[in-house]
């Protein structure tokens, strides 16, 4: 029996991503009022609840390592494409995860936590040691030398938006939460309280030091991802699982369960969307240069998450799958 709850979580982490990626675009300076401070909390904690998710449905999905590498080489095609007009881009970025995830698909569920625990110290070895700021222009958010095969190595692994080090630490987790009875109320319970004490836990190094540049490093902050912002973005994603996966039932007898599970099943072509429609519909506007204020900017990023849950209705009329998802089915079951 499918989960309504994970595809519910899904769908608020794109949400989630809309709300952070139409501000940015929109070039939106972030500010301190309840707006702001919600939209500023989702920033690299919607991406985290993806990537989790992505891990859990390796673990339910149980693909064999020759499916998992095709499904890593459509999303390396895809987002390097998706790149030349988004340089944020994460699809490539997931290639990467399942790439490093590929020797641990049978592994033992303790393996799985030692892998993220080490991707997790070799991402923080790579900040102790290595340039961060290497290529980039902060002011201008752009990235130098990306095409370049020393910086698509850095960007990839380490300073990029999403790097492999620390980031596969959220797919390592996922997959071991996958590994669990995500039936079971205990379980669904453990996730939410597990989970809302490591995103306490992991707010508290960067609230208590007083030196800039350590708080920087032991902050929540996912720029630089920090060990401590790995640990509470793991957190808050835990427990919003826990919590989506506890509550589906009750949405699904109040007959909004499948209106909020369906997008979250085609989410990848809906990231899609939201870069070729949302942000092409501001492009077209001429909203691009910070004219939007801040209510504006959530008003628009809702809206058109609503409208998301109503396309993909009317997709499902004459489609089970979206386009970008049947075209990643076709890739990975064609003939070897």
């Amino acid at each position: 029996m499918r989960l309504h709850g994970l595809d519910i979580a899904r769908f608020l982490a794109f949400c989630g991503m809309v709300l952070v990626n139409f501000r940015i675009a929109a070039q939106v300076a972030p500010g301190t009022d309840a707006i702001s401070l919600f939209t500023n909390s989702l920033e690299g904690r919607a991406a985290a609840l993806f990537v989790m998710l992505a891990g859990i449905g390796v673990s339910l999905g149980k693909p064999d390592r020759a499916t998992m590498f095709r499904r890593a080489v459509f999303l390396f095609v895809i987002g390097l494409l998706n790149l030349t007009i988004f340089d944020a881009d994460i699809l490539h970025f997931y290639a990467l995860y399942f790439l490093v995830a590929l020797p641990f698909l049978t592994a033992s569920s303790r393996t799985l936590l030692w892998a993220a625990a080490g991707t997790l110290a070799i991402g923080l070895a790579g900040l102790l040691v290595l340039d961060y700021e290497a290529h980039w222009n902060w002011d201008t958010l752009t990235y130098a030398e990306f095409w370049t095969l020393e910086g698509f190595l850095r960007h990839s692994f380490f300073n990029g938006w999403h790097p492999v080090f620390p980031w596969a630490a959220f797919l390592f987790l996922g997959m071991w939460i996958g590994r669990q009875d995500l039936a079971s109320r205990r379980v669904q319970a453990r996730m939410v309280l597990w989970g809302a004490a490591a995103a306490v836990l992991g707010a508290l190094p960067g609230m208590l030091l007083q030196d800039p540049e350590l708080a920087e490093l032991f902050g929540t902050s996912a720029i630089p991802p920090g060990p401590f912002y790995i640990i509470a973005a793991s957190g808050t994603a835990m427990a919003v699982t826990g919590l989506m996966l506890a509550i589906g039932p009750a949405l699904d007898k109040a007959g909004l369960g499948e209106w909020l599970a369906a997008p979250g099943r085609q989410a990848l072509s809906l990231y899609a969307a939201h870069i070729l429609l949302g942000m092409g519909t501001l492009e077209a506007m001429g909203q691009l240069d910070g004219s939007l204020g801040t209510s504006r900017i959530f008003g628009y990023s809702l809206g058109f998450c609503a409208l998301s849950m109503v396309l993909v209705w009317v997709w499902n009329i004459f489609a089970r799958n979206g386009p970008l998802e049947a075209l990643m089915r076709w890739s990975t079951r064609f003939p070897r």
